[in-house]
């Protein structure tokens, strides 16, 4: 499931591409007092004036659509204070700073890199999969058009590049290698989501091997491109690697959890969201292999869907039915405790990381938030 390991190295002052200095902010947080709300809001201090730097650059419309993906200004244009996500991503890559012994700051080119990839498969996954809401806002393709959406997906993926590239250093080459490597196991894993909703079934090696291009690889460079730029060996990096790639399933394990019974006014989302787009998600694909009555009920059911004209107007009470059957199957039992399992293989990898201990308190720290949280 997992690429080859990439190493790269970098040791890099954190500056904006204009010249603006990155704000100067505290270390992470010591080994026994961690404090994972301040950490994720430490990333993006320390990332979002550098992104906001990059996005300038884009030419009109195209950089005032993508403010308004990140919710720095409204659908109006008006300035605004938008959700921006977990921001789980530019904590990974300025803590990994700072194994190395680094500075945190030295991890921010990372850290936008890493943001803007992302950014670029949430404004072409929201277009493929035709979801209107994100974050609680209506999503680019509704408010500006498919064409933006793809357009302005198109240049913060060139711009990740860029960012890297612009330093000038082997380090920062080899960065840029490990970045687009993860870039490609991303595409391919929104490839396979997409043919596999037009699949009676799918394994549950599929669903992992598709979630772990999806979501693991690009959580595996975010964990590891700061100790890169921070001057890290690759034996470090690959460990840091491994650890972003597992715990990128335990993130993704949960998010399809919350696909199905997440709360809509803390997802964002719609109810049922996932079983309205027919994702093949891990609890649908664990109830189908579980066996037994529901299993059989709910394989007959989605057959019978994936054939009707007029699944876009199901009621609530219809979607509820198949949740209901996913869970009698076990497939929500077995989804959470796959979470927990690739959470611990997560924290095992970093048994092979010599690190300071309080950056190691912070790794774990936000391991376990991912597989708590609940949006």
């Amino acid at each position: 499931m997992m690429t080859d390991p990439r190493a790269t190295d970098r040791r890099t002052r954190g500056t904006a591409s204009r010249g603006e200095t990155v704000p100067t902010v505290p270390p992470a947080p010591t080994a026994d007092a961690v404090d994972v709300t301040a950490l994720l809001e430490r990333g993006r201090t320390l990332a979002t004036p550098v992104l906001r730097a990059v996005v300038d650059r884009l030419a009109p419309p195209m950089d005032t659509v993508a403010a308004y993906h990140f919710g720095w200004i409204d659908a109006q244009g008006n300035p605004a204070d938008g959700d921006g996500g977990k921001a789980v991503r530019p904590a990974l890559a300025v803590l990994s700073a700072e194994v190395t012994g680094a500075a945190p700051e030295v991890g921010v080119p990372g850290a936008v890199a890493v943001e803007l990839v992302h950014n670029f498969s949430l404004l072409h996954d929201d277009l493929m999969d035709g979801d209107e809401q994100r974050r609680h806002r209506d999503t680019v393709w509704k408010i500006h058009g498919p064409a933006q959406a793809i357009l302005v997906g198109d240049a913060l993926f060139a711009l990740a590049g860029e960012v890297l590239l612009e330093l000038g250093t082997v380090e920062a080459g080899r960065a840029a290698r490990r970045l687009t490597a993860a870039s490609r196991a991303l595409i391919d894993g929104q490839a396979q989501d997409i043919s596999y909703e037009h699949r009676d079934r799918v394994s549950v090696e599929e669903c992992l091997e598709m979630e772990g291009n999806k979501t693991g690889a690009l959580l595996a460079c975010a964990s590891s491109i700061g100790a890169v730029l921070g001057g890290a060996d690759d034996a470090t990096a690959d460990a840091l690697e491994r650890y972003g790639y597992h715990l990128g399933l335990a993130f993704q394990a949960i998010d399809d959890l919350l696909g199905i019974w997440g709360d809509p006014e803390a997802t964002g989302k719609q109810t049922w969201s996932d079983l309205r787009q027919r994702k093949k998600s891990l609890p649908v694909v664990a109830a189908l292999a579980a066996g037994g009555p529901a299993s059989e009920r709910l394989g007959e059911i989605l057959a019978a869907d994936a054939k009707s004209s007029d699944f876009a107007n199901f009621s609530e009470e219809e979607f509820a039915a198949r949740a209901a059957l996913i869970e009698e199957a076990g497939g929500r039992d077995w989804t959470a405790e796959e979470a927990r399992r690739q959470h611990a293989i997560a924290i095992e990898a970093l048994d092979a990381v010599d690190m300071p201990d309080r950056v190691r308190a912070c790794f774990t720290a936000l391991a376990d938030f991912v597989v708590v949280r609940k949006r």
